[in-house]
C-alpha cells in the first residue's frame, strides 16, 4: 500500500556557505526520499533558509544593504550548491516569507489562548550607540575568571571559562567599541512544563527517533520539570513583530521549523494542491532529518507548538551525529572546513555522496570522513567493484543483444533478488552503512562469477559465440540489479549505467526482482573516474585559510595572560585536539583512602556514561555537585588509579585546596554539547 510521505532537513542559516556538515544531512535526506519513490510511495521533500536574528541584521547592515536583498542571494547559492550534489527538493522555501508569517502568527495565537505564554523581564547588555540589545557574540571583554583581554560573551578561550555577558571585565561592544550598560525588557516565555507528560510519552513512542536521542532527553531534560523558553527579542531585531506585543519580536528558533510548513504552504499555492492534505492529514507521515545539536529544538519545542495547534506531530525525528574530517572538528586553517563548491572544483559529488552512505547508521553516532579511506574506499568499491563489471563485458557485446533467456548463473540473480528485501530494510531505517556492505557483497560475487568464467578468453575462441553472450548477460544483469540497489545513493550512476541497457533513468525497486532478457547493449562509455589522491590534496590546499579573527578560533598569545609567563606554549592546533563537552553529574561521592579526590559519575548524553576521579574534594561536598553541569575533556586517555579507572577530567581552576572551582555552563547547554 502506497505511503503519503512529507519529508524535511534543518533548514541552512543564511549567514553560512553550504559545507561538508551541511551535505551530511542534506544527502542522508535525499538518499531515503529517493528510496521510497522507487518503492512507489507518494513523497514530498522541503528545506529552505533559516533567515532571522540579530546576525543577519548586523551583516546586511554592514554590506549596506536590505536584507531581503542578501536573502534572495544566498537562497540562490544554497540551492545550487544543493543541486550540484544531486540534492533537489520540491521545494526550497524562506522563513522570511508571507506565508511562514501568517502560519507563525497562528501558531502563536494558539499558544496564548492555551495560556501557554507568560512574560517577565530580562536583563541584558545594550549598546546605546547601536541602539540594540546584545547577543553574546557581540560583547567583547577580559575574562571574569583569568582576566585574559579581548573574550568574546559566553565563554574564555584562554582558560575555558563560561560566564555571561555581563560578567566581562570592561566589556566593550563589538559593533560600536562603546561600552554597554544594563538594561530590562519584557520578554515573552513559552511555560513548556505543562507539556511534560505529552513529551515524555511522545519522545518515548518506538521508533520515534534514535535510542539514543530518546535517552538523552529523558535523562537530561524530562527527568526534571521543563523550564520556560524565551521565544521573544526586543526591537532592533531582523524577523517578524509579535502580533500582541507592539516592538517585540519571535526569537528565530520559534519561526524556523514553522518553514518546513510555511514552504509546503507555497509549493501547494504553486501547483493546486491541498496545504491540510500535507499538513493537517493524520495518514500523512512527517519525517524530520536533522543533527543532534538541534535535537532539543525539534523534540521539545516543536511538538510542544504543534500540540498547541492541534497539527499533526512528527512520525520520526531522524537524528545524525558531527561530522569531523580526518578525526578533528572540520578547521578552516587546515583546509577541511570544505565548502561545496570547493569540492566541487576538485572531486566527484557522487564518490562523497557514496562515502557519506558507507558511513551512516541510522543512529546519531558521529562520523569522520578519513581522506585516505575515501579515496580507498570510492576505487574500490565504486570503480574496482561496480564500474568493473560493466567495464569488463560489455564491449563484447555492444551494439547487440542480452541472451533472450536468462542463462543459468548457479543462483546469483535470484539470491541478489532475496537479498533485496533486507537492503530495502536498512534503506527504510537510514542503515545505509549495512546498503553499501550488502552490495559491495554482492559486487564481490559477481566479479567472482566473471572472472571464473573469463569472457576475454571466450572471444578469442571460434564456436563460442551464444557462451560469450550468456556469461556477459549474467555479468550485466548482476551489474544492473546492483545499480537499481545503488540509485538512491548514486542517481547519476545510476542513469548513465540504465541508458548502457536502454532502460529509463529511474528504476522502480521491483525492477530489481527481474532479469533483462533480449535487450540492447549500447556503447560502453566511462562511468566513473578513480579518485585521485592529489586531487584531495589540492582541495585542501584550496580551502587552507587562516582561521576567521572572530574570537572564537583564536589563540590567546602569551602576552595576554596576566601574572607570571607561561612555561610552555602549545600551538592552538594542539589545543583544538581537546574535545571538551558539557557533561551532568550524576552521582559523586568520597573516595576512601584518598585525601583530595570524589568519585564523579556524568552523563554525556545519551548512554554515554564516564567515571572520573577528580581532586576537589577539599572545596566541595559531593552531594553539591549533583545535578550540575560541568566541562569535562572526553577525548583523554583513560587513566589507570589505586582506587579505579578515570575516563575524563572535569575541568577546574584555582589555586587550590577549597580555592578550586568546577568550570560550570550556562543551564541551557544540553550533556554532550560540544563547547568552544
Amino acid at each position: 500500500m502506497a505511503r503519503q510521505i512529507l519529508v524535511t532537513s534543518a533548514l541552512p542559516y543564511v549567514n553560512a556557505d553550504i559545507h561538508l556538515g551541511h551535505l551530511l544531512e542534506h544527502v542522508q535526506t535525499d538518499i531515503w526520499v529517493r528510496f521510497q519513490r522507487m518503492r512507489g510511495h507518494d513523497v514530498r521533500s522541503f528545506c529552505g533558509d533559516d533567515t532571522h536574528g540579530t546576525a543577519t541584521m548586523i551583516r546586511a547592515q554592514q554590506e549596506g544593504r536590505e536584507p531581503e536583498a542578501l536573502l534572495e542571494e544566498v537562497r540562490t547559492a544554497h540551492e545550487q550548491d544543493l543541486a550540484a550534489f544531486d540534492v533537489v527538493y520540491d521545494h526550497y522555501g524562506s522563513t522570511h516569507s508571507p506565508s511562514n508569517q501568517l502560519l507563525v502568527n497562528e501558531v502563536w495565537a494558539a499558544l496564548r489562548a492555551g495560556g501557554h505564554v507568560t512574560e517577565r523581564e530580562v536583563t541584558q547588555l545594550y549598546d546605546t550607540e547601536a541602539g540594540i540589545f546584545l547577543a553574546d557574540r557581540f560583547v567583547k571583554g577580559a575574562c571574569p575568571r583569568c582576566g585574559t583581554g579581548d573574550q568574546y560573551g559566553d565563554n574564555c578561550d584562554a582558560c575555558g571559562a563560561v560566564y555571561g555577558p555581563e560578567e566581562l571585565t570592561d566589556p566593550k561592544s563589538t559593533l560600536s567599541g562603546t561600552t554597554p550598560e544594563l538594561r530590562s525588557a519584557t520578554h515573552c516565555f513559552v511555560e513548556l512544563e505543562g507539556f511534560h507528560d505529552f513529551l515524555a510519552e511522545w519522545t518515548q513512542a518506538p521508533g520515534r527517533m534514535p535510542t539514543e536521542t530518546a535517552n538523552w532527553l529523558a535523562g537530561a531534560f524530562l527527568s526534571e520539570p521543563l523550564r520556560d523558553w524565551d521565544v521573544s527579542r526586543p526591537a532592533p531585531y531582523f524577523g517578524f513583530e509579535i502580533p500582541d506585543a507592539p516592538g517585540h519580536f519571535f526569537y528565530v528558533w520559534l519561526d524556523a521549523p514553522v518553514g518546513y510548513m510555511s514552504s509546503t504552504f507555497d509549493w501547494c499555492e504553486q501547483t493546486g494542491e491541498d496545504f491540510d492534505h500535507w499538513w493537517g492529514n493524520e495518514d500523512c507521515e512527517i519525517h524530520h532529518f536533522i543533527g543532534k545539536d538541534i535535537a532539543y529544538f525539534h523534540t521539545l519545542f516543536w511538538p510542544a507548538m504543534l500540540s498547541a495547534w492541534g497539527r499533526p506531530l512528527p512520525t520520526r525525528v531522524q537524528v545524525h551525529g558531527f561530522l569531523t574530517v580526518n578525526g578533528e572538528k572540520m578547521s578552516k586553517r587546515k583546509g577541511t572546513f570544505v565548502l561545496a563548491r570547493t569540492w566541487l572544483e576538485h572531486l566527484s559529488p557522487e564518490a562523497l555522496r557514496y562515502y557519506f552512505a558507507t558511513k551512516l547508521s541510522g543512529g546519531a553516532s558521529d562520523m569522520d570522513l578519513n581522506l585516505e579511506e575515501f579515496v580507498a574506499k570510492v576505487n574500490s568499491d565504486l570503480v574496482g567493484k561496480v564500474v568493473n563489471l560493466a567495464s569488463r563485458t560489455a564491449r563484447f557485446v555492444e551494439g547487440g543483444k542480452l541472451a533472450a533467456h536468462y542463462p543459468n548463473d548457479d543462483g546469483l540473480f535470484a539470491s541478489a533478488e532475496r537479498l533485496g528485501d533486507e537492503i530495502a530494510e536498512a534503506y527504510e531505517a537510514c542503515d545505509t552503512g549495512k546498503v553499501t556492505r550488502l552490495v559491495m557483497g554482492l559486487a564481490d560475487r559477481a566479479n567472482e562469477y566473471v572472472e571464473a568464467h573469463a569472457p576475454w578468453t571466450l572471444r578469442k575462441q571460434e564456436g563460442r559465440e551464444d557462451e560469450l553472450v550468456a556469461v556477459c548477460s549474467v555479468a550485466l544483469n548482476l551489474f544492473h540489479q546492483i545499480v537499481i540497489y545503488l540509485t538512491p545513493i548514486l542517481p547519476r550512476l545510476a542513469a548513465e549505467a540504465r541508458d548502457l541497457l536502454g532502460q529509463s533513468p529511474t528504476p522502480a525497486w521491483s525492477e530489481s526482482k527481474t532479469a533483462l532478457t533480449g535487450v540492447s547493449v549500447g556503447k560502453f562509455r566511462h562511468l566513473m573516474a578513480r579518485v585521485d589522491a592529489e586531487k584531495v590534496d589540492a582541495m585542501i590546499a584550496a580551502g587552507t585559510t587562516a582561521e576567521p579573527t572572530d574570537g572564537a578560533s583564536e589563540a590567546a598569545s602569551p602576552e595576554a595572560f596576566a601574572g607570571e609567563p607561561l612555561a610552555d606554549v602549545i600551538e592552538f592546533g594542539d589545543f583544538q585536539k581537546l574535545d571538551l563537552r558539557v557533561a551532568r553529574v550524576e552521582s559523586a561521592k568520597a573516595v576512601e583512602g584518598a585525601d583530595k579526590l570524589l568519585e564523579l559519575v556524568v552523563s554525556l548524553g545519551g548512554d554515554e556514561r564516564r567515571t572520573v576521579f577528580a581532586g576537589i574534594k577539599a572545596a566541595y561536598e559531593p552531594d553539591s555537585l549533583v545535578g550540575r553541569l560541568v566541562v569535562v575533556a572526553a577525548n583523554l586517555a583513560p587513566r589507570k588509579m589505586r582506587f579505579g579507572t578515570s575516563e575524563a577530567m572535569v575541568l577546574a581552576a584555582g589555586e587550590g585546596g577549597k580555592n578550586l572551582f568546577v568550570l560550570g555552563v550556562d543551564s541551557g547547554a544540553v550533556p554532550g554539547q560540544r563547547v568552544r
